[in-house]
């Protein structure tokens, strides 16, 4: 089978384009489309080449603060300081590992991400329907396209319900283009080719079958991007900033680092050896990892998120969940189970009860206690056929596992008429549909036109409000009676008290149609079938995560398009409307946006609204400073989602264009789905907070130690410019410490109360105040510790080198102990557990036997100038390093207790 890529496939009718694709209308084999996905190759744009793990490598050399290093060991080689030049040429080499893994990983991530994230296609499969992704879809293959979804390919339609498409982003056309069947002429322009589809554009309303005839860089959009229209990955507010506190850090590290390395050798120190310490000090200084570890941070965390049914889209919405003081969330689906389940029926102003549970087509009907055949009740079999027939939604078993593919209400009703005996299919070829007038979020309503032995005939179903106030009049034991004022009344009686117990009710009508009636009349002066009543039980776990976000400070609000008294049912049962108010759609719509701004917080449901309302909420909500999360499925829901701090998209229910305007798409429609992400952001955020403050202490604390010892040297007693380290030694202090603890703790925990705390504030800094005094008290606290043991070697008569020695062990040791306080700034390592980190443990133990080579080890100890230490500067550097652990521990459990004597008022 050969693809004439020019080919006119809109010149061609149904069957000759069916035809030239070798295909058919139920689809494709697995087997077939294999074949073909091999020939023709993935449905994609191509992509640019990714970059390869030796750039990355080498892209470690273009660091300003490495090419330094590399100068530098030049000049040690030249000068004949092999030792010097060997040493810090493979720190190098290890520094650039280090960077390598991580932006490597990092790559690895977002690559992950990308595919985790890839669109799926609804085709059909060895004769079924089956959900691809887009990348495998082929020439030949049968696709459905549905409103709000985006057209995965190039088709030829092959079926067109009211079918109208979205294409401004390939033709500019504004609105929306009604599609045909039908061949239109040879010399047809892309926008007058009505019978085709195009890859990129989107459903807009109605639905419709199409043949795949061009895939990949074969379609209209790939021949328009001749090259990659690949999506930049823009830095996330957090990371611009910490790039832009990095290049600060450098500079004023360069500046201090310079103006040290000038006193030191006014102080006598040779010129070349201080411009090495220099270098190495400024290289110790700057956080030069700092990038990598954030990006991994974001892009791991997505990742965990993913796995817990969140996919986040845009990685700045990380940073914006931790500062989430709002959920507002659709009900169905996201806050129940959506599997809805009729319970009860009124048919001819008579009650049935309604047995069985799910989509498991089993159960009774039941009047007053005795069971019922609806095949011999013809109110009630009039009700059960219009339900089935009124219906875009299929009932499938798969593995003994009853489901529906659709819509769960339209399921409902499916499983409804299953268990009165009826056959669904049996039903369709009886009275097939031949018109309809789409359900919409403004109508409220759907109805179908089909042929019957009877002639033709309407079915429609929607709010039952709205589908009484259509009909003339009711199905009344078999007859049709007159829908009078009390008819109406007991009717609309009966739909609110099912209301009131939680059920949502639809009522259901039909009509027989004479000759010539309009489109435009066809849904007045219907006749009342009846009304049915289904509950989606709330989920479970939602109730325990509404209390967890209560704990969280983060205010949760359902949105929902069934009646109040639902909603307010539903809301109660998940411990809602505890201290707030409902409102409807139409209260809403009375109200001004100042009087509404004034109530906004109060509120807590919201019933009978349409998208154009969530919009409103929003921006009352963002008015008043708060920042919102808001879920959505429909078309129409886009724009509240985009207006959103966060829009979430439904990943079972949505459409491709809420997904698309979304920054975050749950892939199980779960509320406590959105209160996992929300937890995971936060933890993300502490954990970098974290890792900058380990990094800029124990920087901090080299730099003061230093600065200490060459101002003040001779005060201390320490004469001829000695300084407690070397260059090679500052060097792997940096590598040892600002490597892997710093990256294990980028991967912490979260702590205890994470989602105790209050939502940080959008605009709060990383540096907080509580954060500056912990940074500086710990930088201090280390240069403290490490100029003690340095003054007290000099003064008790060692030598230099081996008291540069005691201070590199006590620097290294330190440093591994604020890695451990840096876990929590306020709790105690005993409360967060000593070993629930094990990546942080590894991190420091892996190290002591190569601490102990260096200081033992005779070629090491010539190439780091260390000395064996004895047990009494063992004990003297691992006490005093010690002393930081105890005193941080003593100053959070302070803390502790001022805060708890402020909150209690003693």
């Amino acid at each position: 089978m050969t693809v004439d890529k020019e080919n006119n496939w809109f010149s061609l009718s149904t069957v000759e384009a069916l035809d030239r694709l070798s295909a058919d209308p139920s689809g494709l084999s697995s087997e077939e489309a294999g074949h073909r996905l091999l020939e023709y190759g993935p449905n994609e744009i191509k992509t640019a080449r990714r970059i390869s793990p030796w750039a990355i490598f080498f892209e470690q050399f273009k660091n300003l603060l490495i090419v330094i290093l590399l100068v530098a060991v030049v000049l040690s080689a030249f000068l004949g300081e092999w030792i010097d030049a060997t040493v810090i040429f493979i720190i190098i080499l290890f520094a650039a590992g280090l960077g390598f893994i991580q932006e490597y990983r990092a790559e690895q991530s977002l690559e992950a991400l990308k595919e985790m994230a890839a669109p799926t296609a609804t085709v059909l499969r060895d004769e079924k329907l089956t959900e691809i992704p887009t990348r495998d879809l082929v020439p030949g293959d049968i696709f459905l396209i549905q409103t709000g979804n985006r057209i995965p390919a190039d088709g030829r339609l092959i079926e067109a319900v009211n079918l109208r498409t979205e294409e401004s982003s390939l033709t500019g056309e504004s609105v929306p283009v009604s599609k045909t069947t039908e061949p239109v002429m040879d010399a047809a322009s892309i926008g007058d080719r009505k019978n085709m589809v195009f890859a990129g554009t989107t459903g807009s309303y109605g639905r419709g079958t199409a043949v795949a005839v061009s895939t990949g860089m074969a379609t209209e959009f790939g021949k328009i991007a001749a090259l990659l229209q690949e999506v930049e990955e823009e830095p996330t507010p957090l990371q611009a900033n910490l790039e832009r506190m990095g290049r600060w850090i450098a500079i004023g590290a360069l500046s201090l680092t310079a103006a040290l390395s000038v006193i030191g050798i006014f102080r006598g120190n040779p010129v070349l050896k201080m411009i090495l310490w220099g270098v190495s000090l400024a290289v110790a200084a700057v956080p030069e990892a700092l990038p990598a570890v954030v990006t991994i941070s974001l892009s791991v965390g997505v990742q965990k998120m993913a796995r817990r049914h969140a996919l986040i889209r845009k990685l700045p919405t990380v940073e914006t969940l931790g500062s989430t003081d709002y959920i507002c969330s659709d009900k169905t689906g996201t806050l129940t189970q959506d599997q809805m389940t009729v319970r009860r029926v009124i048919a001819g102003f008579k009650e049935f009860v309604v047995s069985g549970s799910g989509y498991e087509p089993h159960g009774e009907f039941r009047q007053n206690g005795k069971p019922v055949k609806p095949s011999e009740t013809a109110d009630l079999k009039q009700l059960l056929i219009i339900g089935a027939l009124c219906n875009d939604t299929m009932l499938v078993n798969e593995g003994n596992t009853w489901d529906v593919r659709g819509d769960p209400t339209e399921g409902a009703l499916l499983v409804l008429a299953a268990k009165g005996g009826f056959s669904i299919y049996g039903l369709k070829n009886e009275m097939p549909r031949f018109d309809e007038v789409p359900f919409s979020s403004e109508s409220k309503r759907m109805t179908t036109v089909h042929r019957s032995s009877e002639g033709v005939i309407a079915m429609a179903k929607g709010a039952a409000e709205v589908i009484i106030d259509s009909c003339r009049y009711a199905l009344v034991d078999g007859e049709e009676k007159l829908l009078n004022a009390e008819l109406r009344k007991k009717a609309l009686a009966e739909a609110n008290v099912m209301a009131n117990e939680a059920l949502r009710v639809l009522g259901l009508a039909y009509r027989k149609l004479p000759e010539g009636v309009s489109d435009e009349t066809i849904q007045s002066g219907m006749v009342l079938a009846g009304l049915v009543g289904m509950i989606d039980p709330p989920r479970s776990e939602v109730k325990a995560a509404i209390r967890e976000c209560d704990q969280a400070g983060i205010r949760t609000v359902m949105i929902t398009g069934d009646h109040k008294a639902t909603a307010e049912a539903i809301a109660r049962e998940l411990g809602l409307l505890k201290r707030g108010m409902a409102i409807s759609g139409v209260e809403l719509d009375k109200m001004s946006q100042s009087d509404f701004s004034e109530i906004v917080e109060q509120v807590e449901v919201y019933a009978r609204v349409s998208p154009e309302h969530k919009l409103r909420v929003v921006e009352a909500l963002n008015k008043k400073g708060h920042v919102v999360a808001m879920t959505g499925d429909g078309v129409n829901d886009a724009p509240a989602l985009k207006r959103a701090d966060i829009g979430i998209a439904m990943g079972i229910t949505g459409t491709d264009v809420t997904r698309e305007a979304a920054n975050m798409v749950l892939t199980d429609d779960n509320f406590a789905s959105i209160v996992a992400a929300v937890e995971e952001g936060r933890g993300i955020f502490s954990n970098i907070k974290k890792y900058l403050i380990y990094l800029l202490s124990a920087n901090l604390g080299e730099i003061l130690l230093m600065a200490s010892v060459i101002l003040f040297g001779s005060l201390m007693g320490i004469q001829g410019g000695a300084l407690p380290l070397i260059a090679v030694q500052i060097l792997f202090v940096n590598l040892a410490t600002d490597g892997l603890p710093a990256i294990a703790l980028s991967v912490d925990p979260p702590e205890p109360d994470l989602m105790k705390k209050k939502p940080r504030p959008r605009n709060q800094s990383i540096f907080s105040r509580n954060v500056l005094i912990y940074m500086l008290l710990a930088g201090i606290w280390t240069a403290a510790v490490s100029l003690a043991v340095f003054v007290w070697a000099i003064n008790t008569g060692r030598p230099l080198a081996e008291a540069q020695s005691i201070t590199f062990i006590t620097l290294i040791l330190v440093e591994f102990f604020n890695a451990l306080n840096c876990r929590s700034l306020d709790h105690s390592i005993i409360q967060i557990g000593i070993f629930t980190n094990k990546w942080l443990l590894l991190s420091i133990i892996g190290q002591v036997p190569l601490l102990l080579a260096i200081v033992y080890f005779p070629p090491f100890q010539q190439a780091f100038n260390t000395h064996s230490l004895n047990g009494e500067e063992w004990a003297m550097a691992a006490g005093l390093s010690a002393s930081i652990f105890f005193g941080l521990e003593i100053f959070k459990a302070i803390k502790r207790m001022i805060r708890r004597s402020l909150q209690t008022g003693d």
